[in-house]
């Protein structure tokens, strides 16, 4: 969330992102935010006020005993402070929970470089790699070529679990685990620490790092316990320092998380709606970097160069596009998405997201860095994040790219040290 500070000395800028957004409903929530604001230091003040002379009263009703004078006015003041005290607290709980909700759901401010659009239809294209392929033969789906293949299960997998499920098998699920190890080796040579995070966060862990509120509903929850199933490894791995100082030496922090992700939603939308492409199960490897202020913007392009580096690796031909201003979302400053190029739909479909989510979410985790020339002063860092690899959709990138004409499935090349020497899918 945005420090209630930066708020109170740029309330325009707050405004101006957000008619930038179309936030209508948000944009009305500033005024009376710094009204609250005013009045609950207003408030404070005076609390503290009382709080003093409820510790002095005492002392004056004795003095004043002992001199003879009338102890009546001070007796009665000391009567009814106590109950004044407890209304300001509660009416200055009250503003400041209210101040809470609106800090914890007014997005980042956006960087100027975001183009304005009113939805993912008018996100930029900033660079494109590789040829599309264009086949003169039909593509098979990639789900029916896998159960003709013996290498995946979805009726087995709705029976046990649901539509949205999936089991696969034998090379298929070699070249899942061979996608996240191609992943994770890339980011170990590059300096990141491999992280395996619970699987499970608690509600305040959550609220810190997303908009629980917005994110909620495609999310599972625990029933009868404070735990949710994590729908990213970014989300625990931005948690994991909460309440924490670093020192400025410490970072930049790059880390890599390897997960499950559990999401509700499931796409109706696209030519194969049967398969791996939009599941409520699937892994995948993250990229995630804490660092100083100063140094975001270039840790966004290496995020996005990483992410990149790996699926030219891998041969599938892509483009990025600068998510505008209609579909950025809340937590991100800016959000490159790769699209890698489906075949059967002749369309690029988006495999990863990769934001600067500058201070967002380490205000709301209260995460902060010590000053190195001066010890007594902190200041909120930065988080970045973006996706590695999520395996399914790749799969299903493979299988679309690499398929030939008989429906054979080419392995890529650097995939087949994790395969076994498999060439073949």
């Amino acid at each position: 969330m945005l420090e209630l500070k930066f708020i109170r000395n740029n309330p325009e800028i707050v405004r101006a992102d957000l008619r930038k957004r179309g936030d209508a409903e948000k944009l009305a929530w500033i005024d009376d935010l710094l009204e609250k604001d005013e009045r609950s230091r207003k408030m404070q003040t005076e609390l503290n006020v009382m709080r003093n002379r409820r510790n002095v009263i005492n002392r004056e009703i004795n003095e004043t005993r002992k001199a003879g004078g009338d102890i009546a006015p001070l007796l009665e003041e000391a009567k009814t402070l106590p109950s004044k005290i407890k209304e300001y607290e509660k009416e200055i709980e009250e503003i400041n929970a209210k101040i809470k909700f609106y800090r914890m759901r007014i997005p980042n401010i956006l960087h100027e470089s975001v183009p304005v659009g009113k939805d993912d239809t008018e996100n930029v294209e900033v660079k494109r790699w590789g040829e599309p392929k264009v086949p003169a033969y039909e593509i098979k789906n990639h789900g029916e070529l896998l159960i003709e293949k013996g290498l995946a299960d979805f009726e087995r997998a709705t029976k046990i679990s649901g539509s949205g499920f999936y089991i696969l098998k034998g090379n298929a699920a070699l070249l899942d685990l061979a996608l996240q190890r191609l992943a994770l080796d890339m980011l170990t040579e590059r300096g990141f620490t491999t992280i395996l995070p619970p699987f499970m966060m608690n509600r305040a862990a959550y609220e810190g790092v997303t908009d629980l509120a917005d994110f909620e509903n495609v999310m599972y929850k625990i029933d009868g316990d404070d735990e949710f199933l994590i729908a990213t490894s970014e989300h625990p791995m931005a948690a994991m320092y909460m309440n924490e100082i670093f020192e400025e030496k410490q970072l930049p922090l790059r880390l890599a998380g390897v997960s499950p992700c559990f999401r509700r939603e499931i796409g109706s939308h696209g030519l194969d709606t049967k398969g791996l492409f939009r599941v409520h199960q699937f892994n995948k490897v993250e990229q995630f970097i804490y660092c100083m202020p100063e140094d975001s913007w270039k840790m966004h392009e290496e995020l996005l160069k990483n992410a990149e580096d790996f699926f030219r690796t891998l041969g599938l031909p892509y483009h990025v596009v600068n998510i505008c201003t209609g579909d950025i979302g809340t937590v991100a400053a800016k959000k490159y998405d790769i699209e890698v190029w489906m075949p059967r739909e002749q369309s690029y479909r988006e495999v990863v997201s990769c934001s600067n989510c500058t201070a967002y979410q380490s205000v709301r985790l209260n995460i902060r860095v010590r000053d190195a020339h001066d010890f007594e002063t902190k200041h909120f860092l930065h988080t970045l994040n973006s996706t590695a690899v999520a395996t399914t959709r790749t799969v299903r990138a493979i299988i679309e790219n690499y398929q030939e004409e008989d429906g054979t499935v080419v392995i890529p090349e650097a995939l087949r040290k994790y395969m076994n020497g498999a060439e073949t899918l």
